[in-house]
């Protein structure tokens, strides 16, 4: 049976003063998660507020470790990226 991971982080960013900045950081952090790790990216929330995002990261594994692991993977990943701006993350299982 598969696993699928959704990683969600929340992101608050009080440096952006327009859509064009918060737009800047969220495309940095989609294209760098989706090269490095293969995974599926998308912003999920908050597209019109400028301080903050909402982004969802979704693997799919027959390995429930694996996808576990990538998961943990892109957390730190996003959080090296993002340093305080990052400020909630959660991880749900679709099983």
């Amino acid at each position: 049976m598969p696993s699928i991971g959704v990683l969600t982080l929340e992101l608050r960013m009080p440096d952006s003063h327009s859509l064009k900045d918060k737009r800047h950081t969220v495309r940095g952090l989609k294209d760098r998660l989706r090269g490095k790790f293969n995974v599926a990216v998308a912003e999920i929330g908050y597209q019109d507020l400028w301080q903050r995002a909402l982004i969802s990261a979704v693997t799919v594994s027959g390995d429930h470790g694996r996808a576990e692991q990538l998961l943990q993977l892109v957390e730190r990943e996003a959080a090296l990226f993002l340093g305080p701006s990052l400020v909630d993350v959660t991880l749900e299982w679709l099983e």
